[in-house]
C-alpha cells in the first residue's frame, strides 16, 4: 500500500483468522413452497396456519384456478379447514383488532395480483410486534393494504348509488353490474336495510355470480339463463314487467327535468359518475320511444289500475 511521505497507513488490511470452522459453515437450504388454495379468505387463512405449522417458507401463493408453471421448489395443495381459519381470525383480532379483520377481507376481494402475499406478510408482521401494527404505514403490506381498502371503499359507494333495479315478471327486482373489484359481498347489508320487504337479485356480469336476498335471507347464486343481455344488464321482454319500460320512462324524463342545461359540466360529470358505469344506468340508455306496442301496453296497464284504484277510493 503507498502512503504519502512514506508514512505507515491508519490501518492495515489483516486477513481473518478462522477459528471456527464450524461457523463459517453453510446455513442449511431452506425450501420453498408454492402453495395453493380454493380462492376463498377461508381458504387463504388456513393456508396462512398451514404456513406457520410446517414453519415452511412460501415462495408464492395462488388460488388453483389461477396458478402458473412453479419450476422451483415443492407445490402443496391446502384443503379449506374452517377451525385452522377460525384460530387465524382469532390471533389477528387478538394481535390488531376486528377492524383489522375486516380490512384484510376486502383486501382479499380487491383481486390484486399478489394480494395473498401482501396478507401473509401482514400477518407475519403483525403476529411478530409487540404493538398493533395496523397505522404503521412505514411498512410497504400495511401501506398497501391501507391503499386497497381505500379503492374497496370507493367502489362500494358508488354501488350503492349506481345500481338499477329492473322489476321482472314474477316481482323480482334484478339488478346487473360489473365492478372493477369483488364486491357484491359487501353490497348485501345495504340493499337488505334499504329493500327490507323486496326480493331482489344484484348479478355481477364480469364474475359471473350474484347475490338473491328472498326477503329472509341473501344467498350468492348463478345464473345459468341467457334472458340477461350481459353487455347492457337489460332483460329480455318476455320475462320484464308489463309496467317497467314505463317506470323507465318515468325515470328518464325526471333525469332531463332536472338537468339544467346552462350548467352543463361534463367533465365534473364524468368524475362522479365515470363512464363505465353508464351501461346500466337507465337514464343514459337511448331514449324510450312511446310508439313501441311494449310501451303502450304499459301505459294501457297503467291507466286501469289507476281508474281502478280511484273507483275503489
Amino acid at each position: 500500500m503507498v502512503t504519502p511521505n512514506n508514512q505507515l497507513p491508519l490501518f492495515t488490511p489483516v486477513s481473518p483468522v478462522r477459528q471456527n470452522a464450524g461457523s463459517y459453515a453453510p446455513k442449511p437450504y431452506k425450501q420453498q413452497f408454492l402453495f395453493l388454495y380454493d380462492g376463498t379468505f377461508n381458504g387463504l387463512l388456513t393456508t396462512i396456519f398451514e404456513i406457520y405449522e410446517r414453519k415452511a417458507e412460501p415462495l408464492r401463493i395462488e388460488a388453483a384456478h389461477k396458478n402458473q408453471p412453479f419450476l422451483f421448489g415443492q407445490c402443496l395443495s391446502v384443503e379449506t379447514n374452517l377451525d385452522k381459519a377460525q384460530r387465524v381470525m382469532l390471533g389477528i383480532e387478538k394481535k390488531t383488532s376486528q377492524g383489522a379483520l375486516h380490512s384484510l377481507y376486502k383486501a382479499f376481494l380487491a383481486e390484486q395480483p399478489g394480494i395473498e402475499m401482501i396478507i401473509y406478510r401482514w400477518v407475519k408482521y403483525a403476529m411478530a410486534s409487540n404493538m398493533n401494527i395496523e397505522t404503521n404505514f412505514t411498512n410497504d403490506d400495511v401501506l398497501r393494504i391501507k391503499q386497497i381498502n381505500k379503492q374497496i371503499s370507493r367502489e362500494v359507494h358508488r354501488m350503492h348509488a349506481f345500481v338499477r333495479f329492473q322489476r321482472t315478471a314474477d316481482n323480482i327486482y334484478f339488478a346487473t353490474v360489473s365492478p372493477d373489484f369483488d364486491v357484491l359481498p359487501l353490497l348485501a347489508d345495504h340493499f337488505e336495510r334499504r329493500y327490507p320487504d323486496q326480493q331482489w337479485v344484484i348479478y355481477d356480469t364480469k364474475r359471473k355470480k350474484g347475490i338473491y336476498f328472498n326477503m329472509t335471507e341473501t344467498l350468492d347464486i348463478e345464473l345459468e339463463t341467457t334472458s340477461v343481455a350481459m353487455n347492457s344488464g337489460t332483460l329480455d321482454e318476455e320475462i320484464t314487467h308489463e309496467e317497467e319500460q314505463l317506470f323507465k320512462l318515468l325515470w328518464q324524463n325526471y333525469f332531463v327535468a332536472t338537468n339544467i342545461t346552462e350548467r352543463k359540466n361534463m367533465k365534473l360529470h364524468i368524475k362522479h359518475v365515470p363512464k363505465r358505469y353508464w351501461k346500466y344506468l337507465s337514464e343514459k340508455q337511448p331514449e324510450i320511444n312511446l310508439n313501441t306496442a311494449q310501451t303502450q301496453h304499459s301505459l294501457m296497464g297503467a291507466q286501469a289500475r289507476y281508474l281502478n284504484t280511484k273507483k275503489a277510493a
